[in-house]
């Protein structure tokens, strides 16, 4: 007699959890590629950004793009890690989203509603990399069995 192994069915959470890593995944990579946007015209000066005076955290605007810029390009980084499905990734994200929101905060009189945006998407980030718990992460790395590939059920009248 064989011992066949069964891998657990896919339950409702689990297809939460995979859902909430592919977004904090997809978003984190926006979130990136739009602070890389971000920092690029910073560091070109353009004169899309108000200028204010008086502001307590007051920073040179090239500086502000090329905080943005290195954020945008480790955010896209970690995006790609959480793709994958690596621990390392998901750590760095929420990391990394906190200090996207921390950057904003702080660049928020040169931009306010974009900051606002980016704020609200960061913490939808870090939400959700949150939520995803480590053995549902690991999880979505293995395929998933096919209808064909399933074991028959047995019943007390032999294989179904």
């Amino acid at each position: 007699m064989t011992a066949t192994h069964t891998r657990p069915a896919h339950t409702a959470k689990q297809e939460w959890a995979t859902g909430l890593a592919a977004f904090a995944a997809v978003m984190l990579f926006l979130v990136g590629l739009l602070d890389i946007f971000r920092g690029i015209m910073g560091i070109a000066e353009d004169d899309i950004f108000v200028t204010t005076r008086n502001y307590v955290f007051e920073f040179d605007l090239t500086g502000w793009g090329w905080v943005h810029l290195a954020l945008g390009v480790v955010a896209v980084i970690v995006s790609i890690g959480l793709l994958q499905t690596a621990t390392w990734a998901r750590v760095s994200g929420v990391v990394i989203a906190g200090f996207v929101i921390i950057a904003n905060f702080l660049s928020l009189p040169y931009y306010p509603v974009w900051s606002v945006v980016m704020i609200a998407l960061s913490g939808f980030i870090i939400w959700a990399l949150c939520v995803v718990q480590r053995d549902n992460l690991f999880d979505l790395s293995e395929e998933r069995p096919t209808v064909d590939e399933r074991p028959p059920v047995s019943t007390p009248h032999g294989p179904a």
